[in-house]
């Protein structure tokens, strides 16, 4: 008897799992229609699914919108502040362009290496196997454009003119691999730190700025600009900011580590600078070599 109901048991469990595998096979093959058990149940726990979001939809988003309303409140707070430091700030800017203008007055000196003539420009070819090397320019010879001048867009400088035609100029970008595209920078702080922008580091996308004395003391966060002193390029164009100082494999030197206020890998419009100063005889300055701008 015992073993009857074993049997049993046993032919029931095999009958149950023989209609379980039919049911699964049943419902994952392809089918026009649901059976109307299959439909129910769908229908059902759709209604329950939108009866639980609804609401809790309803409540996140009321603590997303309260979040934005605190975040919009504590940004609008650091807003007016940076205005109020910016009318303070353009208030001492027109004190010492004043002063400035003065003492030049006095002094005779009409023009400075920070003055240039801005000559607009836009980019009318780029090569995409050289992207992060050249861009082409819709100005050339008849326009006033000559070889190694600066050109920059409104973050900060981008490159120089390699050659020119009649009609267009070829731009050489500050990311370009070419060890020969060097220029003349300086670290801005309570000492000016010389230096030359002299590579691209191409994995973390920032510009190497070269010959720095070891003892020279950089922070993160200091202002890169043109030194002025290369004779081509006008003194102050925006470069970037140090992100990281490392020191050479000899120890004699050290590398800043630059992040470009301009953006290489956009570039529509550009602007040549056309220094004003006169410029130095170029030999005098190279002696025959090529020197940083």
């Amino acid at each position: 008897m015992p073993q009857f109901f074993l049997n049993k048991r046993l032919i029931i469990l095999l009958v149950s799992i023989i209609v379980l595998v039919a049911l699964i096979g049943f419902s994952l093959r392809e089918r026009e229609k649901l059976s109307w058990p299959e439909q129910f149940i769908k229908d059902t726990s759709g209604w329950v699914q939108s009866l639980v979001s609804k609401p809790t939809n309803y409540v996140a988003g009321f603590f997303e919108n309260l979040q934005d309303l605190t975040n919009t409140y504590e940004e609008n707070k650091e807003l007016k502040s940076r205005i109020e430091n910016l009318a303070s700030l353009e208030a001492q800017v027109q004190e010492l362009k004043k002063d400035n203008e003065e003492l030049r007055d006095v002094l005779g000196e009409e023009k400075t290496l920070r003055d240039f003539e801005p000559l607009p420009a836009t980019v009318i070819g780029r090569n995409p196997d050289r992207w992060h090397e050249m861009i082409i320019i819709d100005k050339g010879k008849l326009n006033g454009i000559k070889k190694n001048m600066a050109v920059v867009t409104a973050n900060g400088l981008i490159g120089k003119v390699k050659s020119v035609t009649q009609f267009s100029s070829t731009v050489q970008l500050l990311s370009s691999m070419d060890p020969k595209n060097r220029i003349s920078a300086v670290v801005q702080g309570e000492t000016d730190i010389y230096g030359l922008v002299e590579g691209y580091d191409d994995e973390k996308k920032l510009l190497m700025v070269k010959a720095i004395p070891s003892g020279a003391k950089i922070e993160k966060g200091q202002k890169v600009v043109t030194s002025g002193l290369g004779d081509i390029f006008p003194q102050g164009l925006m470069i970037g900011k140090v992100v990281e100082v490392k020191q050479d494999q000899y120890g004699l030197n050290q590398t800043a580590l630059v992040k470009p206020g301009a953006d290489f890998y956009d570039i529509k419009t550009v602007m040549v600078t056309k220094r004003s100063m006169a410029q130095a005889d170029e030999k005098d300055l190279t002696d025959g070599k090529e020197e940083g701008s």
